[in-house]
This record gives structure tokens, C-alpha cells and sequence, in this order.
């Protein structure tokens, strides 16, 4: 009898010990479950292609096509200022209603006779991205502008901040500060056959007829009115096209400074200018007005025979 008892009791522990190691397993599935639905990555949120610097630009600094690119931007945090890359990003679609499906408040409407406006899902969102992004210029429409403010390194490009070429304004932002833009007639003669270019360092004469000491008649003199001088344009002209050798135009836009600009107005009235190019050598040296010598003191006279003429020109030092 007591043999029979004690075999009871041992069945009767094994089966609980094998349930609870049944149990534990089970706690531990359902634990390993939930750790994995708490790992889940957020849903990817809609972007766009925003254009930004590639790195700090100064007022005043020219834009080039390395200066620009485009950079993810979260559609949430856009502004209608950005540049956007086609104009309209590609906002998430809303899921569809399953078949027979009746949006929420479209029975009530219904049953009071009204028209039922049905709204679907994720239509907010679609319409909140068209209202922040407007139709952009491309990328090319702004290289080759200049900076009115000086941006950062990955800030979004806007309008504000950009003066594009083609655009108004922007001859004001190509000048220096202090300096003024003047314009003066030019031709191929005196333009170094047409080979001076925006962006050239030129120095100016003047060419006028000064009376003869004994009265009798004149004589052309030559005498330096400016010395490297920056050229801001050819007629209309900012920039040469690629590959292209020399611009002939019929005015030359001058940077130079307000009292500069009294000089060469007088010296244009007094005769005719000519422009001088500059080597790129030479560009780092004194700019503005040259000091008038005394009457008299450095001037020579240069006699240009000609076959059928002799011509005495009188050349200021």
C-alpha cells in the first residue's frame, strides 16, 4: 500500500514539474512577441528636394553650379520661400477605403437630406503640402547670381538672399561697396580691338586737341585719366559666353569710385577715351585717378609720320 502511495506521489511531481516548465515557456514567447512590436520603426515621413548652399557665401560672392545642391527636407518643415525641386514633392497616398465602405458623418448627412461631401483619407496632408510648395525656378536659374546676404553652409536657398542674372539689381550687387558704376562710349578702336571683357582691369586716356603755344592751329595730346579700372559689362554683357574670344560693343560699364567718376566725366567731355588692357599680372596694383602733372612739366611731343602727312601729338608723363 505504501508502495502504491509513494509512486502517486512521484507521477504527481513530475507532471507538475513538466507543467511548469510548459508555463515559464509560454511566459517567455509571449514576452519575446511583444519586445519585437516595441522595436518597430515610425512610418517614413513625405520629403522633398530643397536646394541649398554647399557652403558659407559672402554678399557679393558669384554663384557656380558647385555651390548648389539638393538636400532631403522634410515636408512638414517647409517654407514657401524654399526652392523645391520640381515644385511638388511626393506626398504619402492614403490608403484605400475597403469596397462598400461609407466615410464618417456620411450617414448623418444623408439622412437629413444633405449633399454628402466625402473627404479622403490623408487629403489634408496632400493639400497642407501643395499650399507650402509653389511652382521653383530650377537649379541653373541661379548660378551665375550673386549673394545679396551672405548664407551658411546647408542653408535653403530663397530669393530674398540671391540676385539672379536675370534679373534687376543686379549690377548694384556686383559693385564693391563704395564704388559707383559709370558707363562711357567705346568702340573697337579703343577697346583693344574688342578684346576687353567684363571682368577686366583697363587703364583710360584721353585723347584732345590742345592749342599750339605759338597759336598757330592745335595739336592732338594724349594724357592717362584712370588706371586699373575694373570693367563691369560690354552694352548689356556681365559675362562671355563660353568659348568666346572677344565682345565689341559700344559702351563699357566702369566700376569706380564716386570721385573717380568726376574725373572721367570731365575727361570724357574734353575728348575722346580709349581703354587700355591690363595685364592679370598687373592687377593687384594702385587703382583710381592719376595725378595730373603741372602744365607744361613732363609733356613731349611725338612726331607720327604718315605717307602723305606728318601729325605731332603731344604725350602727358
Amino acid at each position: 500500500m505504501k508502495t502504491s502511495r509513494y509512486a502517486v506521489i512521484g507521477l504527481a511531481a513530475i507532471a507538475a514539474l513538466i507543467l511548469a516548465f510548459l508555463v515559464r515557456g509560454m511566459m517567455a514567447g509571449n514576452g519575446a512577441h511583444k519586445a519585437e512590436a516595441s522595436v518597430q520603426a515610425p512610418p517614413a515621413q513625405p520629403t522633398a528636394r530643397v536646394l541649398v548652399a554647399t557652403r558659407d557665401l559672402a554678399p557679393g560672392t558669384r554663384i557656380t553650379d558647385s555651390d548648389l545642391t539638393w538636400q532631403d527636407w522634410p515636408v512638414n518643415t517647409l517654407n514657401k520661400a524654399y526652392i523645391v525641386d520640381g515644385g511638388q514633392p511626393a506626398a504619402a497616398q492614403p490608403a484605400a477605403q475597403p469596397a462598400g465602405a461609407t466615410p464618417a458623418g456620411s450617414e448623418d448627412a444623408a439622412a437629413k437630406g444633405g449633399t454628402v461631401a466625402v473627404k479622403k483619407p490623408g487629403s489634408e496632408l496632400i493639400q497642407a503640402v501643395a499650399d507650402k510648395v509653389a511652382p521653383s525656378p530650377t537649379k541653373e536659374a541661379y548660378i551665375g547670381g550673386v549673394t545679396r546676404e551672405a548664407i551658411l553652409a546647408n542653408e535653403p536657398i530663397i530669393d530674398s538672399k540671391v540676385v539672379r542674372s536675370d534679373e534687376g539689381g543686379y549690377m548694384a550687387v556686383m559693385l564693391s561697396p563704395g564704388m559707383r558704376a559709370l558707363a562711357v562710349p567705346v568702340s573697337v578702336d579703343n577697346t583693344a580691338g574688342g578684346f576687353i571683357l567684363p571682368g577686366d582691369r583697363v587703364d583710360i586716356l584721353v585723347t584732345h586737341q590742345t592749342p599750339r603755344t605759338n597759336g598757330s592751329g592745335t595739336i592732338d595730346s594724349v594724357q592717362p585719366v584712370l588706371r586699373n579700372i575694373r570693367v563691369l559689362a560690354i552694352d548689356q554683357q556681365v559675362s562671355v559666353e563660353e568659348g568666346k574670344q572677344s565682345v565689341i560693343g559700344a559702351t563699357a560699364t566702369l566700376e569706380v569710385s564716386p570721385a573717380d567718376g568726376q574725373v572721367v566725366t570731365l575727361a570724357k567731355a574734353s575728348g575722346t577715351l580709349s581703354l587700355m588692357l591690363r595685364s592679370y599680372a598687373d592687377a593687384s596694383g594702385p587703382s583710381g585717378a592719376v595725378a595730373a602733372a603741372p602744365t607744361g612739366a613732363g609733356d613731349k611731343s611725338v612726331r607720327i609720320f604718315r605717307p602723305d602727312q606728318t601729325t605731332e601729338v603731344m604725350v602727358s608723363r
